[in-house]
């Protein structure tokens, strides 16, 4: 197989479980459901993943690594420094009224795992602290009074922003933490 092939192969198989997995769950999500949807063997899979779990873990870092990128640079149109923090919001707002929301992938996937420690669950607590180093780098640009602790409350607003907007279907509750991050921000 050439590296072409098997670089193919291997991003359908990440692409689809992490598509899976966002809609299902990871318990949900089964090899069979994987096999069948990707169009792969199951052996073409265990080729790439000695399990199920390194697959999870793959398709989540990914998801991270995508997820992170698109909100920056939704929230990188603006050029003045109180609109990108405000953009945050708007960019969720967006993503609230796709067709495919279902609220966030790594709160989700931690609420399947009780054990802390489990890969799933430090991957989520990673993801959580790339987030909020990057709010903290947008309150540090603007010069707000207490960037740390006003990037921790960006991370709280846009995490209930997310989880309102899952759990009702309202959009909107993108807009009502603007206006609560307008008031913490002093904006």
């Amino acid at each position: 197989m050439n590296d072409i092939n098997h670089n193919e192969t291997r991003d359908i198989i990440l692409d689809v479980t992490e598509k899976l997995i966002y809609r299902h769950g990871i318990a949900a999500t089964g090899m069979d459901l994987l096999v069948k949807t990707a169009g792969v063997s199951r052996k073409s899979i265990y080729r790439y993943f000695a399990n199920k779990d390194e697959l999870v873990i793959a398709a989540l870092q990914r998801r991270d690594a995508r997820w992170m990128h698109w909100l920056r640079t939704e929230v990188e149109r603006s050029e003045d420094s109180g609109e990108r923090l405000l953009a945050l919001f708007s960019a969720l707002k967006a993503w609230f009224g796709s067709a495919d929301f279902r609220g966030c992938a790594f709160i989700n996937t931690s609420g399947e795992t009780g054990n802390p420690q489990h890969p799933v669950r430090l991957l989520a607590k990673a993801h959580k602290h790339r987030l909020c180093e990057y709010l903290l780098e947008l309150c540090q640009a603007h010069g707000t009074p207490d960037p740390q602790q006003q990037a921790a409350q960006l991370l709280i607003l846009i995490d209930g922003a997310i989880t309102v907007a899952l759990v009702t279907g309202d959009a909107t509750a993108a807009d009502t933490a603007q206006c609560m991050a307008r008031t913490v921000l002093g904006l």
